[in-house]
């Protein structure tokens, strides 16, 4: 009786440990705020996450820029135990710029580039803890004139967390680019990323980040630089389901003044 006691608890044990094992890591999303996180999706798991508007508005230099964006997809499917695969692409923009001394405005508008990522973990993929990833990605060409690059266009983002006292965080995003010139004959560097911290309030996280991006264009070097400050919340009462706001506010003249965010990400 002693004997099959013991192996009964080993068998508890062991049964025990396989299900905290293959137990769902913390949701995470890629929304809110410009940075990306480093936390990679379980093998198998997939997630959609949509920016369903996103409105940024510019006024300065005699002329006014409205550039909304609607439809803004994310797929991202987890691939290996440490490597997630994703998928990027606006289904509509509009870009409205008029020209406040002589009331002449330009439209454009269609649909954008589709971009491809790799996230590789190499710390903690879950997120948890100090965590570190790199995530290569390339854009294709495929947007509406005036909305899409216009060429094939890539680069590498290596987000990085680190946990602070109590339920506060600091997140990384350093990236590097290889853009196209705004003359279309060749490529030019452009790098940058954003810094933020985070906290939780049980379901709702609330961040604060500094972004900044540094355009060498060959035809005018550009810097555009933000504060950005976003807020999430997974309702208690529906599982793997974020919904989310965010709003940038412009630190400079080639920044937009405002833009304002809303979205949703889902986890299947």
């Amino acid at each position: 009786m002693r004997i099959s006691t013991i192996t009964g608890l080993s068998i508890l044990l062991l049964a025990g440990a396989a299900r905290a094992q293959d137990a769902p890591r913390d949701f995470c999303a890629d929304r809110p705020g410009k940075g990306s996180p480093p936390c990679v999706m379980d093998r198998g798991r997939f997630q959609a996450e949509l920016g369903v508007a996103d409105a940024a508005f510019s006024r300065g230099g005699g002329a006014s820029v409205d550039d909304v964006t609607y439809g803004g997809l994310e797929l991202r499917l987890g691939l290996t135990d440490r490597v997630e695969g994703q998928l990027a692409w606006n289904a509509y923009e509009h870009v409205r710029a008029k020209d406040r001394a002589s009331g002449q405005a330009s439209v454009a508008d269609g649909v954008g580039d589709l971009t491809a990522a790799v996230r590789w973990s190499l710390k903690n993929p879950g997120g948890d803890g100090v965590s570190l990833a790199v995530q290569p990605f390339v854009s294709a060409p495929v947007g509406s004139d005036g909305i899409g690059s216009g060429a094939w266009e890539g680069g590498v983002v290596v987000p990085v967390s680190l946990p602070l006292n109590g339920a506060w965080s600091l997140s990384l995003s350093p990236q590097i680019d290889a853009r196209a010139d705004s003359d279309g004959s060749g490529r030019h560097a452009g790098f940058g990323g954003a810094i933020g911290v985070g906290r939780s309030f049980g379901p709702v996280s609330l961040g604060a980040e500094l972004w900044a991006d540094r355009d060498l264009d060959p035809g005018g070097h550009v810097t555009q630089a933000s504060f950005d400050l976003t807020a999430a919340w997974q309702p208690p009462a529906v599982r793997d389901l974020q919904l989310d706001l965010s709003a940038y506010a412009g630190l400079n003249s080639d920044t937009p003044d405002l833009e304002l965010v809303v979205g949703v990400a889902k986890r299947f």
